[in-house]
């Protein structure tokens, strides 16, 4: 963890490394410990500071401190005995996927949502807007965080990007887990409650993004204070598909109207988009217009909106954005696919995992074709060589999707 970057969500003091025989540095990273500010403890789990106070905290605290590493873990995983067995099964298998272990961890709906996050719509929208404000400079020259960040598939984005550290905070540990082991290995995660202040120094970010969680946020007023707190006076909020209590959402937690999200943010300037209109820009390849920003009036009964918050214009540009001529990680098929063979071609169908999915999710049509064709195989990892000229848009279009190894 970065030196000076932690302070106690209570008490506001900075949160140090405790003298403790549980202690364990790789490196400069610590992995297993205590942090300790003026009022409070924290467990440091598998490379995790869990600043939380909660009694699953406290029980991997004493756990911990009792050398019981492997139960402070499932604790913190909230695993009951069944499923900690399949937990541990998967991890000492050297090739077990985040497939697998999410399918442990969270064999619900949400887990779904995690799997094919890479193409949906939402994510698509984000990631062009995130590429879009990167280019404005001096944005991601120093630290970001990724508040309410999941298992890090935006995050990832940041990591790509970023010239400083780049954070992760989320409530839930396993998702945190999950990304430090898969999705953005390098990011320095955080377990903590956005109900609550944040665990970070004032000023220390020169970006901060908080996609889709918002609105299910009930402390909203003292998170939107938090963000502005702990970015830089010269730094970015991002805050893509806010959803709109005007419009109707699939799962809207409890939204509020484009003026009130742009009033939470009055002192840093806010500007609002659309949704719709960043999505169709970013689907079909064209500039993403951060200069064309919309009153609440003009949004009208939009479902969902963006905010940027920024004390300078630099941001507030057209900007052409593009896939990397490089995969982070490796090229796989869409998981939404099957693939069946059919003589010397290997047929890929749209196959949605739920109704529910197929149903909030049918965006993805717009760029997803119902059947693709190819006389490549495209059931394992794939070589980006073997599709030539074609590859640029089979990114563009989420057929091929850039995945972290051992994703799918």
């Amino acid at each position: 963890m970065t030196a000076g970057s932690l302070r106690c969500p209570f008490c506001g003091t900075p949160a140090a490394v405790q003298d403790s025989p549980v202690t364990e540095w790789r490196g400069d990273e610590l992995l297993w410990g205590v942090l300790g500010c003026e009022c409070c403890a924290y467990p440091v789990v598998d490379g995790i500071p869990v600043m939380l106070a909660t009694d699953e905290a406290r029980e991997s605290l004493q756990l911990l401190e009792a050398g019981q590493r492997d139960e402070a873990l499932l604790r913190c995983l909230g695993l009951d005995a069944t499923r900690a067995s399949a937990f541990h099964r998967l991890v000492e298998q050297d090739t077990a996927t985040y497939r697998e272990l999410l399918a442990v961890l969270s064999p619900d709906a949400e887990g779904t949502y995690f799997l094919y996050r890479f193409s949906d719509p939402t994510f698509v929208m984000a990631e062009a807007l995130i590429r879009a404000v990167a280019q404005a400079p001096g944005v991601f020259d120093g630290p970001v965080l990724d508040v309410c960040g999941g298992s890090g598939h935006l995050t990832r984005v940041l990591a790509s990007l970023s010239r400083g550290p780049v954070f992760l905070a989320d409530m839930f540990f396993w998702k945190l887990w999950l990304a430090r082991r898969f999705t953005v290995p390098g990011a320095q995660a955080v377990c903590c409650d956005a109900n609550q202040p944040l665990p970070f120094a004032r000023d220390y970010f020169s970006a901060v993004l908080l996609s889709d969680a918002f609105p299910y946020i009930w402390q909203r007023r003292m998170l939107a204070g938090e963000l502005m707190r702990t970015v830089r006076p010269d730094g970015v909020v991002l805050m893509p598909h806010l959803h709109s209590a005007l419009g109707f959402n699939y799962s809207p937690g409890m939204p509020l109207t484009p003026a009130a999200y742009a009033d939470l943010f009055a002192p840093m300037h806010p500007r609002l988009f659309s949704d719709a209109a960043l999505f169709d820009q970013a689907v079909s390849g064209a500039t993403l217009d951060l200069a064309g920003d919309r009153t609440p009036e003009a949004l009208g009964e939009e479902p969902s909106v963006s905010l940027i918050a920024s004390a300078g214009d630099a941001v507030f540009r057209q900007r052409s954005v593009t896939m990397p001529a490089s995969p982070a990680g490796v090229l796989r098929l869409n998981p939404l696919y099957t693939v069946t063979p059919h003589g010397h071609e290997w047929v890929c169908t749209l196959a949605f995992p739920t109704e529910e999915y197929a149903d909030e999710f049918s965006a993805v049509r717009r760029y997803l074709p119902e059947t693709w064709s190819t006389p490549i195989d495209v059931r394992g990892v794939v070589d980006a060589a073997a599709f030539g000229d074609a590859l640029p848009d089979l990114r563009r279009r989420r057929i091929l999707v850039d995945v972290p190894p051992r994703y799918l």
